[in-house]
């Protein structure tokens, strides 16, 4: 399949929160990741963005002959677009024009594997697009592929405004209902009191790779996808993993961030991202090998700020070390909040998972416990928990000793053996 050729268009205004070249250079990654052939490139320094074709005339003239000399088949704005403008620059352009939130919905539709990753993707890009309705360039379905047009594209677009209105309800209600088994298997979770450790950080920035690498920590076999390109996946993965004291842990992989994340799209994976609310510990993956992976941290940090995770113990993960100079890693070395790994270095990985087991550990306490042989039930439950030590076998009892979490020790506490 022949792939569609874009040219990108971006400006920078006193009101910019990212560097233009920055900026530009992660719109080329997310265009690149939707399968575009990037055939040219025009950005402008403005005062304010133009009202009605957000950049001005004469870059307009320099995009026209751009798309004519190159055979281009679309413009990409960096930025979100008005429908009036959209509209505009349709009609002097004359090709299709997608802008920044398009782009990241449409990226989303294509790497959406789950059915209720499916639903948030196509809840978002209806409720973007519905105000949007009117002057789409050509067709307002847009069924001839390509950027822009996956997902609710396919579904008539240029339908009336209730019909559209009623489909949302309907997503909705569907993922109400996703939402409601997820809260049952969050809570099934607790109940096991089993320690939950989340990977957060920004797309492609090696969170699945750390999470397949611990999987020799005893954890499942199944590895989750791993690519080198943005949001090569976006559903939640669970993998059970044990670490090196015998300790069972969740290790759970959410959505990669990235900066001006659609309102729509994280409004509708809200509850894919309270995963992280509930963990023991944050692990926060940054690239060490990006030159702005300072830009992306922060962003992952007001993505976390939004979700008032304020009181959780966060790691600083740089990961990619092996695609670094030395130097890089002496100058932060002395922080110890931080780490500096490769996920495919298995010296680090198990040195990841060291600290991580002594965070998570913090609030466990070693107890002797005294079982009666007919409570077997409750030894059984603890000992598929946690690592059991010194167990002895006696006429009506079986003592051991165990590093258990402060709830286990208040549930079990009637089995604690007296000094």
């Amino acid at each position: 399949m022949e792939k569609e050729r874009v040219v990108l268009v971006g400006i920078h205004t006193p009101k910019s929160t990212m560097d233009l070249a920055e900026s530009m250079e992660e719109l080329y990654a997310l265009a690149e990741a939707s399968g575009a052939e990037i055939v040219g490139q025009v950005t402008q320094v403005r005062d304010a963005r133009h009202t009605s074709t957000y950049i001005g005339k004469g870059k307009l003239e320099e995009i026209k002959t751009i798309l004519d000399y190159e055979e281009g088949h679309t413009v990409i704005i960096n930025d979100e677009l008005s429908g009036s403008q959209t509209r505009n620059l349709e009609a002097i352009l004359e090709c299709k024009v997608v802008d920044r939130t398009m782009l990241i919905l449409d990226l989303f539709a294509q790497r959406a594997q789950s059915s209720e990753g499916k639903l948030q993707v196509e809840l978002a890009q209806l409720k973007y697009r519905l105000p949007r309705l009117v002057g789409f360039y050509g067709a307002l379905s847009r069924t001839g592929g390509g950027i822009g047009t996956r997902g609710p594209g396919e579904q008539q677009l240029d339908t009336d405004r209730r019909h559209i209105l009623r489909h949302i309800h309907q997503l909705e209600k569907e993922l109400d209902k996703v939402i409601i088994q997820r809260e049952t298997n969050r809570k099934k979770r607790e109940k096991s009191q089993i320690p939950v450790v989340a990977l957060v950080g920004y797309t492609n920035a090696g969170k699945s790779s750390i999470m397949n690498a611990s999987l020799r920590f005893g954890g499942e076999s199944k590895e989750v996808y791993v690519e080198d390109m943005l949001f090569a996946t976006l559903d939640t993965s669970f993998r059970r993993i044990t670490l090196n004291n015998g300790q069972a842990m969740i290790l759970t992989d959410t959505v990669g961030f990235v900066s001006r994340l659609p309102h729509d799209l994280v409004a509708a994976f809200r509850s894919t991202l309270e995963e992280v609310r509930y963990a023991d510990c944050i692990l926060h993956v940054v690239d060490a090998s990006n030159g702005n992976h300072q830009t992306q941290s922060e962003v992952t940090h007001e993505i976390l700020k939004s979700y008032d995770i304020n009181d959780k113990k966060i790691i600083t993960v740089f990961n990619k070390m092996d695609l670094v100079d030395d130097n890089y890693h002496v100058n932060y070395q002395n922080n110890s909040n931080r780490l500096y790994i490769s996920a495919y270095n298995e010296d680090d990985i198990d040195m990841l998972f060291d600290v991580v087991e002594d965070v998570v550990m913090e609030s466990y306490r070693k107890i002797v416990f005294e079982i009666p042989y007919d409570k077997m039930s409750d030894f059984n439950k603890i000992a598929e928990q946690y690592e059991l030590e010194n167990i002895e076998h006696h006429e009506a009892t079986i003592t051991f000793r165990a590093n258990v979490s402060a709830q286990d020790a208040k549930r079990y506490q009637e089995y604690v053996k007296k000094a």
